[in-house]
């Protein structure tokens, strides 16, 4: 997904090379990806390769505070995943699960659990959320109804 994101903005870039918003959003891409690569050296050019957009676009709009900020943070981000990776977040991150105790199976049926019962958790959580709304809209009604209609104008 990450990688079809960043090939239709490098389009983008083809029509328009100075559009400073799709600089960043592709070298936000590729911060992302690195992120989800569990080898340093893969991850690294990912990172340098962010570095390089953020930069061309701190270039293109050299006032954004977000660009430049965005810029400093991509340098600080290889240090990052080294300590992620180094901490075990990068088999979560990666899909591995956490955690230490039981094998491949115990993980596997948690996941699954916790799937579903996000699902039942979701479910339950979008049917409240229509409900309070379909009360406010008849309460409003009520209400609109109560006051009849507006005075005459003067």
């Amino acid at each position: 997904m990450l990688n079809d994101a960043i090939s239709k903005l490098e389009e983008a870039l083809t029509i328009n090379p100075g559009k400073h918003q799709a600089l960043w959003c592709i070298a936000n891409a590729y911060t992302a990806h690195a992120f989800y690569v569990h080898d340093p050296e893969e991850a690294k050019e990912h990172f340098d390769k962010a570095t390089e957009y953020f930069q061309r676009a701190e270039n293109e709009d050299p006032g954004n505070d977000t660009y430049r900020k965005s810029l400093d943070s991509s340098l600080k981000a290889p240090e990052l995943h080294m300590q992620f990776m180094n901490q075990g977040m990068g088999q979560q991150i990666l899909g591995g699960g956490g955690g230490g105790g039981g094998g491949g199976m115990a993980s596997s049926n948690v996941s699954q659990s916790s799937k579903k019962k996000k699902r039942n958790t979701e479910f339950t959580y979008d049917v409240c959320g229509w409900i309070i709304l379909a009360c406010g809209i008849v309460a409003w009604v009520g209400m609109a109804k109560s006051l009849g209609p507006p005075p005459p104008a003067r």
